[in-house]
């Protein structure tokens, strides 16, 4: 049987995000944003995830209101950077954010990094932002599991989103925050889920690909959307921002997906968390 998969899940605030959206981590401020951005919505992308340290709001906010595609229809992710933890400082970068994107109001906001010492005061700040209805949803990312039980235990309202480095091979590592976030109602959501292409050539993965008649990319795609997963691709290439969406007209079953999900080497491509108290 067919696995159906949904484009959008459910977040546990009564919104919703689109299980595929654009990355754009090093992707250049101007022209280069704004033609990636365009090309993504052209597509179909309806999901763009950036943040005040990649310094490409701005561009990202005029690819959007230059779409002539209703502000509803697009969900907008950026996030809060480690210099500007604390109650005040929190505030005033979200300010900043949504003066750069011009938009609005933001559908995600989220905290890039769980700094020592600050959680607190940053955590009240987004519950606060939430309130006044400047962004829809607010969440983390790269938080393990004890930093998400301290907001359950201090905060007022649960992260709808944590977003994580997380894909087939290091599956293994992070499934006690995976299976933290399900119990709590905390939507998973992949950042890296391509491996920036490291393992395109591992043989079992391009075992499972041929079988499919699909590209590596396209199965470490699907293997995450059928675990319910959202993934935030990055890529600047129009060709590869259509493969990376042409993941919804076929289905790994059940053996595979039990194949890929034990590539699992705690593969690390971006930053460990663990180093973080």
């Amino acid at each position: 049987m067919p696995v159906t998969i949904k484009t959008r899940l459910p977040l546990n605030n009564n919104t919703d995000i689109p299980v595929l959206g654009l990355g754009t981590y090093q992707t250049p401020d101007g022209q280069p944003t704004v033609r990636t951005v365009e090309a993504a919505l052209d597509l179909g992308y309806r999901h763009i995830d950036t943040a005040m340290i990649y310094g490409n709001e701005a561009s990202v906010g005029r690819a959007v209101r230059e779409s002539n595609i209703p502000r509803d229809e697009i969900f907008i992710t950026t996030k809060v950077w480690n210099s500007d933890h604390g109650y005040d400082a929190t505030i005033n970068a979200f300010s900043e954010s949504l003066n750069q994107l011009s938009l609005d109001y933001v559908d995600l906001y989220l905290i890039h990094w769980p700094v020592a010492n600050l959680r607190d005061e940053t955590w009240r700040a987004m519950e606060d932002l939430l309130a006044e209805g400047r962004v829809k949803a607010i969440g983390v990312s790269n938080y393990l599991v004890r930093h998400l039980q301290e907001i359950l235990d201090r905060g007022k309202i649960t992260p709808a989103v944590n977003q994580i480095e997380l894909h087939p091979y290091n599956f293994g590592l992070r499934q006690d925050v995976v299976e933290f976030c399900r119990t709590h109602n905390i939507q998973i959501e992949a950042y890296t889920p391509l491996t920036r292409g490291q393992r395109f050539d591992d043989p079992n993965l391009v075992e499972v690909a041929k079988r499919y008649s699909k590209t590596p990319a396209q199965i470490l795609l699907r293997w995450a959307v059928q675990h319910e997963i959202v993934v935030i691709p990055k890529s600047v290439d129009p060709n590869r921002i259509r493969e990376n969406a042409d993941v919804f007209d076929f289905s790994i079953t059940r053996q595979d997906m039990d194949f890929i999900d034990s590539f699992n080497e705690d593969l690390i491509i971006c930053w460990d968390p663990n180093d973080t108290p």
